[in-house]
């Protein structure tokens, strides 16, 4: 039997990014989408979207607190968790995710279009699904500036415990390693998400904000 095709998602509609892991939803943004050609999808979250997240996540970004940020990598490697909303706020993003893959590449900017930050987020490969895609983060992050002349790595203590609590095993970590090397070379050459593109990155016009569908929290078909 010939599988079906994956979807394709057009402008100005909703795809939904969840991370999967155990088989189950630990994050779910709907998000707007930009352009999608079956490979490389592009989609925007603005301030007020409504979201998904880990309730210790959310408890701990509320507080402030690091530790309890840590805390959710714990849930994580025990499998156990429970969601609670949350809202997106302050910035609109600017997301390209490509096939195959090893992370996704984001534009942080004001709501009126002033630049602030790239963003590189190591994560699975994404899969598509019916209402979006479905990746899992690993917790490690890029951060470069406005203009690619100087970047940082961003919670190498979250990807230090992960590795400490089994999450990020020895092969995944030999996996991420190259991921690393690949951000990199993009970045420094200019290639794939970095190469000259305003159009690629250009705020798109204020529209109603997307929201998560009722099969939001349905089985994905395979676990993170």
């Amino acid at each position: 039997m010939t599988a079906p095709a994956a979807p394709v998602f057009a402008p100005g509609g909703t795809a939904v990014r969840r991370d999967v892991a155990r088989g189950r939803v630990w994050s779910a943004t709907p998000c707007a989408v930009l352009a999608d050609d079956g490979a490389t999808l592009t989609l925007t979250v603005r301030p007020g979207t409504e979201t998904l997240a880990p309730a210790r996540w959310t408890a701990a970004t509320r507080a402030d607190d690091d530790a309890g940020r840590l805390g959710c990598i714990e849930d994580l490697a025990t499998g156990r968790w429970e969601l609670d909303h949350w809202t997106w706020r302050d910035t609109v993003v600017l997301s390209r995710f490509t096939a195959g893959a090893p992370f996704s590449v984001h534009r942080f900017l004001t709501p009126d279009g002033r630049p602030l930050r790239w963003y590189v987020n190591f994560e699975r490969p994404y899969r598509r699904t019916a209402i979006g895609i479905d990746t899992l983060d690993l917790f490690l992050d890029l951060v470069i500036t406005p203009d690619l002349s100087a970047y940082q790595w961003k919670d190498e203590d979250e990807y230090a415990h992960a590795r400490r609590l089994g999450v990020v095993d020895e092969a995944t970590h030999r996996w991420m390693d190259r991921a690393r090397s690949l951000a990199l070379a993009q970045l420094l050459d200019r290639l794939g998400p970095f190469a000259p593109d305003p159009a690629a990155w250009t705020v798109p016009p204020a529209g109603p904000l997307p929201t998560l569908p009722t099969a939001t929290l349905s089985t994905p078909a395979e676990g993170g």
